[in-house]
């Protein structure tokens, strides 16, 4: 079982930069997929950014250049550094942690929200 919080989010204005943070508890965390989320409102669910175990990242077309993901293995904890903020990030940013072991396995973080706005 992971427990997933996540942190780091705000108003900030078009231009700004934020850090989200996603704490996980529990076992093995280095052999998860991580991966961000995002909700903005009247849309769809969508994949930000993601980082396999062994560190290979992706990112949504939409924030190529803008977003980074990290990991910490040593204090289970995943980021998000957010920059050159535009009102169409405004969104709930949601972690993810994902495994494949006999089945898949996926945990979900409650959610911080993002505003941007001036």
């Amino acid at each position: 079982q992971v427990q997933l919080v996540e942190s780091g989010g705000g108003l900030v204005q078009p231009g700004g930069s934020l850090r989200l943070t996603c704490a996980a508890s529990g076992r093995d965390f280095d052999r998860y997929r991580m991966a961000w989320y995002r909700q903005a409102p009247g849309k769809q669910r969508e994949l930000v950014a993601a980082i396999t175990s062994s560190s290979s990242t992706n990112y949504a077309d939409s924030v190529k250049g803008r977003f980074t993901i990290s990991r910490d293995n040593a204090k289970n904890t995943v980021y998000l550094q957010i920059d050159s903020l535009k009102p169409e990030d405004t969104a709930v940013y949601t972690c993810n942690a994902r495994i494949m072991t006999m089945t898949l396995v996926t945990y979900w973080g409650q959610g911080t929200r993002v505003t941007v706005s001036s």
